[in-house]
């Protein structure tokens, strides 16, 4: 499953839409939007990330994806797995 983050993090990489369409083909990789749930707990995990002396000012994609992850119940791949465990590990991680 992707959400339009994740299609927004890939596109960084193609020229047009059709190739980024036929690289992330719906019938491999089913959309969603992403959830106001996942708003709100994206939020609390960037509030998190302030309070350890962040200075982001406003929550970067992966909190909003992370947090989409959660309340959905899915299992991310990333490279990044400190950062969520870190910032996610109460809700499972």
């Amino acid at each position: 499953m992707i959400d339009p983050l994740v299609y927004a993090e890939f596109a960084a990489g193609y020229d047009r839409v059709e190739e980024l369409d036929a690289a992330l083909p719906e019938t491999t990789f089913r959309r969603a939007a992403l959830p106001y749930a996942a708003g709100f707990l994206a939020a609390q995990a960037f509030t998190a990330y302030r309070r350890r002396g962040g200075e982001l000012r406003s929550p970067p994609p992966d909190f909003y994806i992370g947090a989409h992850a959660a309340v959905a119940g899915l299992t991310l791949i990333t490279r990044d797995a400190r950062r969520y465990r870190t910032y996610f590990r109460r809700w499972g991680w």
